[in-house]
């Protein structure tokens, strides 16, 4: 396969596999976030992804997390003796779907549920009404930030990309650990090429917040990223809430990724009440 050797031999994610992996992503219709050529691409320093072709036209995207090797299956599983060979080679699997993990366990493997890297599923429609008594303190925070600034949402087009590159940087000024930076700075310079699409927010004639992300599947559009700078009540909220509202009404689903394991992310994902999880599991060999 192209640009991407065979296993054992490894190539890390490079920008230049994307007319081999995106198309095989599309066709994959994927729930879970991890599964796009973006997040590979944007997050491959992050988990050191790389990628080997196997037999049968399968694939394997392998990685590595603070010390810890890991394998994902996102086409499929190959037979016996080579799924054997990488578990050997990389200890676990990570995002595993439910169906691929009943059969990893009819396979003999132990299985996990990776609640960590649950991904949060809500209705576009409720994020962008926020109705009702489970959405009260949302809203409110939405009412007092249009009743007290002046704002403008834009569509995260390349004129304005030196703003939310400002965002990015004032982001990381004020946070304390590095987080998403990186990869949120490279998703803006690249969003043509990763067909990235987003939407961009001034208050009081500065820009203040942006948000990115992408068609997951036909029916789901998975948030990467969403900053905001500025001590704005509210901007968030109006933030999540305006973009879910221009979003095309066939999304059905908001995909807003996983926690890891942060309770302080936890809470806030829960607060937004989700419809509903992607579940993710680790496979192991026995014993």
């Amino acid at each position: 396969m192209k640009n991407i050797p065979e296993f054992p031999e490894i190539s890390p994610v490079t920008i230049e596999m994307r007319p081999v992996l995106h198309p095989l992503f599309q066709a994959l219709s994927p729930e879970i976030s991890e599964l796009s050529f973006a997040n590979l691409y944007l997050f491959r320093n992050v988990h050191n992804y790389a990628a080997t072709s196997l037999e049968g036209g399968l694939l394997a995207i392998t990685g590595n997390d603070f010390g810890t090797p890991f394998f994902m299956l996102p086409f499929g599983l190959p037979g016996d003796a080579l799924l054997k060979r990488l578990f050997q080679s990389f200890g676990q699997m990570k995002a595993a779907a439910a169906e691929q993990a009943r059969e990893l366990q009819g396979r003999g493997y132990e299985i996990s549920e990776d609640r960590d890297n649950f991904d949060y599923l809500y209705s576009r429609e409720e994020l962008s009404k926020l109705s009702g008594r489970k959405f009260h303190r949302k809203k409110n925070l939405v009412n007092a930030f249009v009743g007290k600034y002046r704002f403008e949402g834009r569509p995260l087009l390349a004129e304005y990309m030196d703003d939310a590159l400002f965002v990015n940087e004032e982001w990381k000024k004020g946070s304390r650990v590095p987080g998403d930076y990186e990869a949120a700075k490279e998703a803006l310079q690249n969003m043509d090429s990763l067909q990235l699409c987003g939407g961009i927010y001034y208050v009081e004639g500065k820009p203040a917040a942006f948000t990115l992300g992408e068609e997951l599947n036909p029916s789901t559009f998975v948030i990467h990223f969403e900053k905001g700078v500025g001590d704005y009540k509210g901007l968030l909220q109006f933030v999540n809430q305006s973009f879910a509202a221009i979003l095309p009404d066939k999304y059905a689903l908001i995909n807003r990724e996983q926690d890891l394991g942060d309770e302080g992310l936890r809470q806030a994902k829960e607060s937004y009440k989700p419809v509903g999880f992607v579940r993710k599991f680790r496979a192991r060999m026995p014993g």
